[in-house]
């Protein structure tokens, strides 16, 4: 291989390696959880799903344009089959999800990396555990998205879900209820008439840096360049 071929070839996997984000997934619950994973663009990571006790952490790489979701399983129990049931979370009873997601109510950490990435933690889909992300190594604003409130003790009474009578989860208004104003369709499909309601009130109240329904992109979405995330649990 001429000099001129092989000083290419390290800069072009110089290259690729720096596109490469690190991803650091973190349980500070008290419980073991089992995070799944579901991938808009790119590859599926983590085969779907992983189980981290408490305490414990795992770093994958993303790679460059992915996009996709994080969240929380919990009171999880599979079989050596790799077949089972999560109290919240759950995906097809799989211990890997596999490119299934999740079944809400849960709390998602929501992700797309370009040259800009995006980021947020939603609970446009429900709330199980807290989660948050504190981007690391990029420049940009790159705000770290925090909050260490249990949501669940303040869920109201019709959107609570319940095991074995404790609150595991909190549905979302839409979910509970089925209505325009609160799925922000039909006549309230825009941002200039799906406003927040009592209910995600509550939520962002508790979480400011939370997404707590579908337009809350002002105060929720934010942005970095080519950095690196650790993702918390609890």
């Amino acid at each position: 291989m001429a000099k001129w071929q092989f000083l290419l070839t390290l800069v072009l996997i110089s290259s690729l390696g720096a596109e490469a984000a690190k991803f650091t997934l973190q349980n500070k619950c008290r419980s073991t959880i089992w995070p799944g994973s579901l991938s808009g663009g790119g590859p599926l990571l983590i085969n779907g799903g992983t189980r981290l006790k408490p305490g414990q952490s795992i770093t994958i790489d993303v790679p460059h344009k992915w996009s996709g979701r994080f969240w929380a399983r919990t009171g999880c129990h599979f079989d050596r089959s790799g077949k089972g049931k999560c109290a919240t979370g759950d995906c097809g009873g799989l211990k890997h999800c596999g490119g299934v997601g999740g079944v809400p109510p849960v709390t998602l950490a929501e992700f797309t990396l370009d040259d800009l990435n995006f980021y947020d933690v939603s609970l446009v889909d429900g709330y199980n555990v807290p989660i948050s992300i504190y981007p690391y190594g990029g420049t940009g604003d790159c705000k770290k998205v925090e909050c260490f409130a249990n949501l669940n003790p303040r869920c109201p009474k019709d959107l609570q879900m319940r095991v074995n009578g404790r609150v595991v989860a909190c549905k979302s208004a839409c979910a509970a209820y089925n209505t325009p104003q609160y799925c922000c369709t039909g006549a309230y499909g825009s941002p200039q008439t799906c406003k927040p309601t009592g209910f995600s009130k509550i939520f962002k109240a508790a979480c400011p840096t939370y997404y707590s329904y579908a337009y809350d992109d002002a105060t929720s979405t934010f942005t970095c360049r080519w950095a690196n995330y650790t993702i918390r649990f609890c």
